[in-house]
Parts: structure tokens; sequence; C-alpha cells
């Protein structure tokens, strides 16, 4: 039996009503069975949410202090550049040889580049602090998926995911507010210093359950799959082509052509390598799930990053009002994530993806409406909510298709294309709807200056967010792509 066969428990467990797969019985991720595992993976997923909210709040004052403003966008594309590549070279290595070693080392990785970046003298030596983070966040995540796939039942991997997003919850709403005191009384340093430190807990709690429950090859008795140096390759290629995709988005002249295009010849034949077959036309099955996570998370992280610029320079809010009016959403995000955990939703997952779809693209419809001055900025925080809501159901359902559509050998290549969506189509949507805004007034996205946006034309906003609304409403129809030619999802 593999890890993605259900056993007879399992099965006597869907036909009765309890217990559930949160109950800490026997057979919940709570359970005797899982319970060290499942607390283990998810103090890890609670280290990166803690360190993406608490890093980003202390980036401003680190670049002013070591003399790097103009580099400060490099501080962020850095890591996301080397996390692509690790993430493509993170699915290789479990499937060969078990999800343990690129997730040990993913995490000390990502421990020793904070480290790396809290000691820099210099903001180059940052930079590369955050490039070494980045190959530790993308060897984490994918190995992460792959334990699932290993170490969980079918029944069992929703509230595993549901739970991933609830820990998600805290560090949005504490992270930049211990961050932001920790570097008004200590210094920014002690907050890249200080995370490392939270590394202990988890290694010490899940490394011994992994080990056990889903160490080594899928098929052990199997001759061990060599690397795919092709893949590598493509995927060096697509880390090198993001990177130079966001360097153009910097600073928007005719010189920017030559690396805007450079970086879009180097990622389309690696995009078409890498995501499975039909990823792009949305084949029913594996190819949309992957391509629905794309259209999900690029269209709202691209419109999410401008909600408070628009609330500062249209609006009049402060930094700290314009962010706290999208806190909600990480709350609304862990619930649309429970929601799709649980047993009666499971025969209806592909209704629940296009709903939570409209959802997505019902909010970011409807966030541009603050340009008109009789519309009150509450109406934002309450239609991010409910965006939240629809992409905590749509988020960690793709994550639960994924694994139900991928034999256990290919679980981890699979799970790595998954956030390649994830990831590249982030930067390919906020690259164009940076790019639509500065071209209507708004001032170069990179910048990082408000006082750049302040005289900028309502219709820049729009610009934005109705494109994406519609891209999210796309995803609609893909939703419905995700179910096979035989019936399943």
């Amino acid at each position: 039996m593999t890890a993605l066969e259900p056993s007879d428990a399992d099965v006597a467990a869907e036909a009765a009503p309890l217990p559930g797969p949160f109950d800490s019985g026997q057979d919940g991720i709570l359970g005797k069975t899982h319970r060290a595992l499942s607390v283990g993976i998810v103090c890890v997923v609670l280290l990166i949410a803690f360190e993406a909210t608490a890093v980003g709040t202390a980036m401003p004052v680190a670049a002013r202090e070591l003399r790097g403003v103009s580099l400060y966008a490099f501080a962020f594309s850095a890591y996301f550049t080397t996390s692509l590549f690790a993430m493509v070279l993170s699915g290789q290595w479990a499937d060969r040889s078990g999800p343990l070693r690129p997730l040990v080392t993913g995490i000390s990785a990502f421990a020793a580049g904070l480290l790396l970046s809290g000691t820099a003298g210099a903001m180059w030596l940052f930079i590369v602090g955050r490039a070494v983070q980045g190959l530790g966040g993308g060897l984490v995540i994918v190995a992460l998926y792959v334990v699932v796939s290993r170490a969980y039942s079918e029944r069992l991997r929703p509230a595993i995911m549901a739970a991933f997003a609830a820990s998600w919850v805290i560090p949005s709403v504490v992270g930049p507010l211990a961050s932001g005191t920790v570097t008004e009384h200590l210094g920014w340093r002690w907050v890249f210093v200080g995370i490392p430190v939270l590394v202990v807990l988890p290694l010490a709690t899940a490394l011994p359950a992994i080990r056990a429950m889903a160490s080594g090859p899928a098929d052990p008795s199997g001759p061990v799959p060599a690397f795919d140096r092709r893949r590598i390759r493509l995927a060096l290629a697509i880390s090198l082509g993001a990177g130079l995709l966001q360097y153009a988005g910097q600073d928007l002249n005719w010189w920017s052509l030559l690396p805007g295009a450079a970086g879009a010849a180097l990622i389309v034949p690696a995009v078409l390598g890498l995501l499975p077959r039909g990823t792009y036309r949305a084949a029913r099955g594996l190819p949309s799930v992957v391509l629905l996570r794309g259209v999900a998370a690029g269209s709202f992280i691209a419109a999410e990053s401008f909600v408070p610029l628009m609330l500062v320079t249209q609006r009049g809010l402060s930094p700290t009002l314009a962010g706290l009016s999208l806190a909600v959403g990480g709350a609304t995000w862990a619930l649309g994530s429970y929601i799709q955990s649980r047993p009666r939703v499971e025969p209806h997952r592909e209704r629940l993806l296009m709903g939570g779809m409209v959802l997505v693209a019902a909010a970011i419809a409807a966030a541009p409406s603050v340009l008109i001055d009789s519309v009150p900025v509450w109406i934002v925080g309450v239609a991010w909510a409910v965006g939240c809501l629809g992409m905590g159901a749509v988020i960690a359902s793709t994550s639960v298709l994924l694994l139900k559509l991928s034999p256990p050998e290919e679980a981890g290549t699979n799970s790595a294309a998954l956030q390649i969506s994830d990831g590249l189509s982030n930067v390919l949507l906020l690259s164009a709807g940076g790019a639509a805004f500065a071209a209507l007034g708004g001032g170069a996205v990179g910048a990082h200056d408000l006082s750049a946006a302040d005289a900028s034309h309502p219709a820049a906003f729009a610009a934005v967010f109705l494109p994406m609304a519609a891209v999210a409403l796309a995803g609609v129809w893909v939703a419905t792509r995700v179910r096979t030619a035989h019936g399943g999802v």
C-alpha cells in the first residue's frame, strides 16, 4: 500500500460521521499517529509565516541604515528568484530520496540566510543573505508537500492544509507589530537574528516523525531515479528570467525593454518544460489545477499590493491604518481553508473552486470603488475579507487536488510545478499591473516612495484592479476543468 492509498481504517472513517479529520482520536491529524508530525510541520509553516510578515516591516530600516535604498527591491527579488530554482531541485530531490534531506537543508539555509542578512555590513551582503534564504524557502515548501503526500491519507490532507493556512493568522497580525517594536527599541538586526532561534522547535518535533513516516524513496524496491539535468537547467533559466523581468519593471524606460525581452525569452521555454503538458491551454485534470493556482495567486496578490498605496494616496489613510484594513483577511483565509477541509465538501470541490474564484473576482472589482469619495473606506476591508475567504478555499483545494492527482513518485515534481505557477504568476501579473499603473501616471512601482504616487490619477489604480478582476473571473472557467475526463478530481 502506498502513502496515497487509504487504509481500511480510513475507508471506514469516511463512511462514518465521526471522527472528523481534526479530531484528536487515532485517525485525526492530532491523533496519536500524526500528532508529533502535524505539530512539527505546522510549526515550520508558522516560522515561514512569521518571517514573511516580520521581515517586511524591518526591511526599509535595514535598507536605509545600509545605504542601499536604491537596491531595496532586489532584497525581495533575490529571495524569489532563488526560491524558484530551489523548488525544482527540492521536487526532484524529494522524489529521489524522500523529503527529509531537502527539508533539513532548506530549514538550515533559511536560518543561515537570516543570520547573514542580520549581520550584513553592506547592502550587497544583505541581498546575498536574502538569496540564501530564498533557496531555503523553496526547498522547504516543496518538501512539506511531499511529506503530506507520504504521511497523510487522502482523507486527512484537506485538514492539514487547513492547519497550514491557520498558522498564518497569528503571524499576519502579530508579526508586523512585534517586528516594528523590536526594530524601534532594539534595532532591525534583531528581527533577522532572532527568528532562526525558532528553528529549534520545528526540527526537534518534526524530524523524528518525518524520518519514521515519510523518509526514503516512494518505491524502496525500485531503482533510484537520477536527477533530471534538463529540468535543472530550465529551473535556472526561469529563475534568471524572472530576475530580469523584475529588474526591467523597476524603472520603466526604453532600456528596460532589453532585460525584459531577455527575461521573457528565458521564461517561456522554461515554463513549457517545467509545468505539466497542457497547462497553458487548461487541459483537464492536473494541468488545470496548476494553472488555477497561478491565476488565483497572481491576480489576488497583484491587486493586494496596490490596496495600501491606494488608501494612503487617494483617501488619506496612514500606512498603519491602510495595512490594518487587510488584517481581517488572515482570519477569513483560514476560514475558507477550514471549509474546504470538511468531509461533506469533498464531493463538491469543483463547485467550491468556482465559488471561491467568484469571491476573489468580486473582491478585486469592488476594491477600487473607494476611489469615489462618497464610498466609505471600510468597504475595502469587507471586500478583502470576502476575497480572502475565496482564496483560502481555492489555494488549499488546489494543493489537495494536486496531491490526489499525483502518483507518489511524482509528488515532488508536481508540487514544484504548483509552486512555480504560484510564484511566477505573481511576478508576471504584478509587472503587468505595475506597467499599467505607471503608464497612467501612478509612478514607478519600484520606487517605494508614497509621495511619488500622490498626484496619480484614479484611473491608474483602476487600470490595475479591473484587469486583475477579469483574470480572476477567468479562473472560474479554469475551475471547471479540474475534473478529469473520467469525472474524478
